[in-house]
C-alpha cells in the first residue's frame, strides 16, 4: 500500500475508535440524567448544569481523536 493510503487508513481508524467511547459515553450520561430529573424534579437546574459540564468534558476526547487523526493525516 502507498504512504498516502495506509495514513488515510490509519486516521479513519483514529477518529472511528476516538469517536466510539465519547458517543457511548454522552449516551449513558443523558439516560442518567434524565433517570435523575425523573426522580426528583426539583434537582433539575443542578442535574442538568452537571450534566452540560459532563458532557463538554466527554465531548473533548473526541476532540483530541479528531487531532490525532489529523496530525496523522497531514504529518
Amino acid at each position: 500500500m502507498e504512504t498516502e493510503a495506509v495514513k488515510s487508513l490509519a486516521a479513519a481508524i483514529a477518529i472511528g475508535f476516538g469517536a466510539i467511547g465519547p458517543g457511548i459515553g454522552i449516551g449513558i450520561l443523558a439516560a442518567k440524567a434524565m433517570e435523575s430529573i425523573g426522580r426528583n424534579p426539583e434537582a433539575t437546574d443542578k442535574i442538568q448544569t452537571a450534566m452540560i459540564l459532563a458532557i463538554a468534558f466527554t465531548e473533548a476526547i473526541a476532540i483530541y481523536a479528531l487531532v490525532v487523526a489529523l496530525i496523522i493525516k497531514f504529518v
